[in-house]
């Protein structure tokens, strides 16, 4: 029998979310329905009774996957049925998880499946703003042990009015677009575009966002409560020995403190760290170690955690020997590959971007067909972190979650710099050759300088840079690092990428690994992260000031026009006959679609003379004919009262025998043409009535002197 429960939440403005448990899929351990208008998702999670063996960590995973039938739309493709994670859904089961992931007891180690699907979709609210909390309700519903609950909005800026979880629509025109996740006390994560904004209005974006997370997540516990799964499962997924916990602790601890305070890098100072350990194992026999391995393994983790630690709130010593504001040496070197469309190397540290742009045509876009987003994409940023940047001896596979994102957040801040009416598809591939912390942001700088690099009036240059947090007491003490190694991040309390202009934030990504922190933190590490990004900008434009003044010489030129929306069939021709020929006599690419009630023709071609040719060609077809213009015009048929020429594109006019010459003609063979002849006219005369053309040749002739004029026949 069913027994479902309802919880409801008011957004305000007639958006009110329901949360339902109890009617689907009651053999998960949990699982919840979540609507708001016609957005309906479902999510289930369930977990292991156990962990499996060895298995040290949070064996998470999140899925969120959208179905066609949602939007009422057949998938794409041959086998018309959902196949592979799109970049959508990969980014926002990756905002999911990386608000949940923190949560999970430090114990715990069972693996843990959250699926979330969108089942029913009206095309105007956005679902992504709905996953966190349908997975976290659904955790809330079950005894799998959760330090929650959590929820996620989205929060965006409209014409100076902050909209919680706002359509489609609503957000074209947001000048702030991000997404918040948060417990009920705590931010969690943080990621979004902003359209370069101070850092006062993003922490209040984050504010109002918090407000509103508050609510949903006191609206879980009512849920929780109701359905009696307050209290949760029971588990041992860890074995410890005190015992040893202690003596790796008195053995190692002020060797690896000495390590961590000698500004050492990074790979002597992780040869260091792995000497100290292999030397700890040698006083163990071989029985101790094959028992004992994952715990030793575990406890020096946590040495070399809390000395880096100590270091840097004690003592202000970080790992590479910086202090806490101070900025990696950078060096820069652009057009640095001769055969992409604009390169950049940009090395800060230890961590070491290049990047490449590529300049294409309208036939290069990228399309889109995702359940509530198709269309077409014309910038595109491709992030690439192959294993021998960080030194692992390990094969590269396919692009991964983490690639998808980094790209994303990349794409997110530089992508409002690139004009909208730019006529060429940019693709930027950035491949990660080193890695030390925040390669990502080294993806931005080199972006940017590739970019320019290439010639592309990009509006301003963008930076971006990574900080940091070691904190203890629930934030009575801290510090907040700039420009993080990958160990600080690791090992600390926060990763918070932040990227801009001179003029304000353009993205960000933030991931909180500690409760407690507060908005006095955030709002210093904004104004910490500001300085770095400025001072990482100066480097930028140091090396490369503005953009090149012209386009490499064997990058495409292209040129657009506007054509009147009735040219549109004219220029194409019938089965594409005549826009098929121009880009066979020219060599040019021709591309052409309405928009906005006109027609947009973009014509690209290796060099200028290829490109002024099509213009001719195609200006002659959607010229319109003027009475005293001058045409060079082919004559198409002759009569025995003149000939007819073809003085525009498909446009005839009557050259009467008497327009031939001053002299009195007899039979047009007279004036010495013949049919496929080309001649020079002038259009003097548009029947009112019929719009037949009249055409002269004799007005571009001299007149002869003396000369009167006759009675003209009139014409047929």
């Amino acid at each position: 029998m069913l027994n479902p429960i309802y919880k409801t939440i008011d957004l305000g403005n007639g958006k009110v979310i329901t949360i339902e448990t109890g009617k689907l899929a009651k053999q998960a351990d949990g699982a919840v329905t979540v609507r708001m208008n016609n957005t309906m998702l479902l999510a289930t999670v369930t977990a292991a009774k156990d962990a499996n063996q060895g298995v040290d960590f949070m064996p998470l995973q999140v899925e969120y996957k959208e179905k066609f039938s949602a939007f009422g739309r057949f998938p794409g493709g041959f086998m018309r049925r959902e196949g592979k994670a799109s970049d959508y859904e990969i980014l926002t089961s990756r905002l999911v998880d990386r608000a949940l992931r923190p949560l999970f007891p430090d114990n715990f180690h069972a693996e843990v499946f959250v699926n979330i699907m969108l089942y029913s979709s009206d095309g105007e609210d956005m679902p992504d703003a709905l996953a966190g909390l349908a997975a976290s309700a659904a955790l809330a519903v079950s005894d799998i042990p959760f330090n929650g609950p959590i929820s996620e909005v989205r929060v965006a800026r409209v014409k100076g009015k902050f909209i919680i979880n706002p359509t489609f629509s609503e957000l074209e025109c947001a000048d702030i677009d991000i997404m918040v996740g948060a417990t009920e006390r705590n931010i969690m994560m943080v990621e979004g575009e902003m359209n370069e904004v101070q850092e006062t209005d993003m922490l209040e974006a984050i504010k109002v966002a918090h407000e509103a997370i508050k609510q949903q997540c006191r609206i879980q516990l009512e849920l929780s409560e109701a359905v009696g799964k307050l209290t949760k499962r029971e588990y041992n997924h860890e074995t410890n020995d005190e015992a040893l916990r202690q003596d790796i602790r008195s053995k190692c601890y002020d060797k690896v403190y000495a390590i961590a305070v000698s500004g050492s890098g990074k790979q002597e100072r992780t040869e260091a760290f792995e000497a100290i350990i292999t030397e700890y194992k040698t006083q163990l026999t071989e029985e101790e170690l094959a028992e004992k391995d994952g715990m030793i393994v575990r406890y020096y983790h946590d040495v070399e955690k809390e000395a880096m630690r100590r270091a840097i709130l004690d003592e202000g010593k970080r790992l590479d020997g910086r202090a806490t504001t101070d900025i990696r040496p950078i060096w820069i070197e652009t057009d640095f590959i001769p055969g992409p469309h604009g390169s950049a190397v940009f090395t800060r540290g230890e961590t070491q971007s290049l990047t490449t742009v590529t300049l294409g045509t309208k036939s290069d876009e990228k399309l889109i067909d995702d359940v509530l987003n198709h269309g077409k994409e014309r910038f595109l940023l491709h992030y690439n972190f192959p294993p021998f940047s960080t030194g692992e001896a390990r094969p590269q596979r396919g692009v991964g979650r983490r690639e998808v994102g980094h790209g994303n957040l990349a794409h997110r801040a530089i992508k409002r710099m690139i004009p909208k009416d730019y006529p060429y598809v940019v693709r930027i591939v950035s491949d990660i050759l080193e890695s030390n912390g925040s390669s990502s942001m080294a993806t931005v700088c080199a972006g940017t300088l590739a970019l320019m690099d290439a010639g592309v009036a990009i509006k301003k240059p963008v930076s971006g840079i990574a900080m940091g947090l070691i904190s203890e007491n629930k934030g009575a003490n801290y510090a907040i690092l700039s420009d993080i190694l990958g160990d600080e991040d690791h090992l600390g309390d926060m990763d918070f990428k932040v990227t801009g202009t001179c003029d304000g934030i353009t993205a960000t990504q933030m991931d909180i690994k500690v409760d407690g922190l507060s908005y006095e933190i955030l709002e210093k590490a904004l104004a910490q992260a500001r300085q770095g990004r400025l001072h990482i900008l100066n480097k930028i434009t140091e090396a490369l000031s503005a953009p090149r003044t012209d386009l490499k010489p064997h990058a495409p030129r292209i040129e657009t026009i506007i054509i009147a929306k009735e040219f549109i069939g004219a220029v194409i021709g019938p089965g594409g006959k005549v826009i098929q020929g121009l880009q066979e006599k020219t060599g040019a690419t021709i591309s052409i679609e309405e928009v906005d009630g006109v027609g947009r023709v973009e014509i690209a071609g290796t060099n200028q003379a290829i490109i002024d040719e099509a213009l001719r060609s195609i200006r002659k077809i959607v010229a319109v004919p003027e009475v005293g213009e001058v045409y060079e015009g082919k004559i198409s048929s002759i009569m025995p009262y003149g000939a007819f020429v073809e003085f525009m594109p498909d446009k005839d006019g009557l050259l009467h025998i008497s327009e031939f010459d001053w002299k009195r003609l007899e039979t047009v063979e007279q004036a010495g043409f013949k049919e496929g002849d080309l001649i020079r006219v002038k259009l003097i005369d548009i029947d009112s009535k019929t719009g037949k053309f009249k055409l002269s040749h004799r007005v571009l002739l001299p007149k002869p002197e003396g000369y009167q004029e006759r009675t003209r026949p009139s014409s047929r």
